[in-house]
């Protein structure tokens, strides 16, 4: 079952998912946006980056996630793909915290990224039943872009 932004704000309330900072703004009708925090491009990390065609970059999000009996999915905001953008999601697993890490892909053309911009929804899934096992996987409490 996918949460609507009302089942977003009430497990949010309820400590089911943890968002920080958590904007309003970024409530869409099934899910929230996720913002860029750093890029990481050609070996350094920036807050903006102009990023030139047949490039891989990834990218980490300003969001601190915290998920108890909810799982996720990630997906690249269309505004992007129009632009040729391309990106590898998984699974947020239930019990995984910390901040995302994106690998994406700009196939087309000279394309501006910087701090603040929405790049991504998380779209949120609630679970049947308590999982037997909570993510404990090296990427919980990461913060910034971590690439191994």
């Amino acid at each position: 079952m996918i949460l609507s932004d009302r089942d977003i704000r009430e497990a949010v309330l309820k400590g089911e998912i943890f968002i920080e900072p958590f904007r309003k703004e970024n409530l869409t009708p099934n899910g929230y946006d996720l913002t860029v925090k750093e890029i990481y491009v050609d070996g350094t990390t920036k807050e903006e980056a102009k990023i030139k065609p047949m490039t891989w970059f990834a990218i980490s999000t300003e969001e601190y996630i915290r998920l108890k009996n909810v799982t996720a999915q990630l997906w690249l905001r269309s505004s992007y793909a129009r632009k040729g953008l391309l990106s590898s999601f998984g699974k947020v697993d239930a019990g995984f915290e910390g901040c995302l890490t994106i690998a994406c892909f700009n196939t087309y053309q000279d394309m501006e990224i910087k701090r603040g911009d929405r790049i991504c929804q998380i779209v949120f899934e609630k679970m049947v039943s308590r999982p037997s096992k909570y993510y404990e996987g090296k990427y919980r409490g990461q913060k910034g872009v971590k690439l191994e």
